[in-house]
């Protein structure tokens, strides 16, 4: 892969004029639309609980060491190929707004089920100081600490299955990776791969953790070959119908690493 610095942004070129690029909170926000149309792309929730999705990825970008990465379309001859703003995603609700009968939207994890690509053309058009194109896919995660809403159920979960000292060296100092999507016509090309291993480079922390449906699914396949291994199978996050798993892994991550038998606690050192 090669990289060029467009001042704070590092774009890397992926593959088939996709490129990747490490963004701090303010890009992350200014686009966050666009990062919610992907989202609808790949996980197709019900269309009410895309407001309060949207608001939940709005909070993290205010969390602690936080940290994202868009992949863009680029053009052959620039950084990226120009185009219009992203609107969000039709006959949503204004975010923070929910149905009469309906939980408050929480930290909760989306249900896991893969949809065809609702979003017009290669995807919404991401606009950025590096130039605008189609957004592809896009992850993020930041520091995990006391008071966030998974930290605490997770942290609490853990310590009942594994015991405390497990849970305090998984999560103590823990990269919390929250989201992870592309677009249904380019995954399975190596790009949720290029995104996480992108995505916790250089990061300070002992390990890495996540939730993912508890299915041999494709994110999970991917998850296991870059290390990571269930602390919790078969959890269920409050206002969710489907089992989750809680998965961790030391970092760096390593592409191709076998994950254990069992969980093992990663080194203090």
């Amino acid at each position: 892969m090669t990289g060029t610095r467009w001042g704070s942004h590092t774009l890397t070129r992926v593959r088939g004029g996709l490129e990747l690029r490490e963004l701090g909170a303010g890009e992350f926000l200014a686009n966050l639309d666009a990062c919610t149309r992907v989202y609808a792309a790949a996980m197709d929730p019900p269309e009410y609980q895309l407001p309060g999705r949207h608001s939940i990825m709005e909070r993290h970008a205010g969390y602690a060491a936080f940290r994202a990465i868009a992949v863009i379309q680029a053009a052959a001859d620039g950084p990226a190929a120009t185009g219009p703003a992203a609107t969000g995603p039709a006959g949503t609700r204004p975010a923070g707004t929910r149905p009469a009968g309906t939980r408050p939207a929480g930290d909760r994890p989306a249900r896991g089920r893969a949809a065809g690509d609702r979003t017009a053309g290669d995807g919404p058009t991401w606009t950025g100081p590096a130039g605008n194109g189609p957004l592809i896919g896009f992850a993020y995660g930041f520091h995990g600490e006391g008071g966030q809403w998974w930290h605490d159920l997770v942290s609490q979960a853990v310590t009942s299955a594994c015991g405390r000292e497990a849970a305090a060296d998984w999560l103590t100092d823990s990269f919390e990776i929250a989201e992870v999507h592309v677009l249904p016509g380019h995954q399975g090309q190596g790009t949720g791969q290029a995104m996480m291993l992108r995505l916790t480079a250089g990061r300070p922390e002992r390990t890495a953790v996540l939730s993912t449906m508890d299915a041999d699914t494709r994110a999970r396949r991917l998850y296991r070959r870059l290390g990571f291994t269930d602390l919790i199978a078969g959890y269920a996050f409050a206002g969710t119908d489907d089992p989750y798993a809680i998965m961790g892994a030391p970092l760096p991550l390593r592409e191709g690493t076998p994950p254990p038998a069992r969980p093992e606690r990663p080194s203090r050192w």
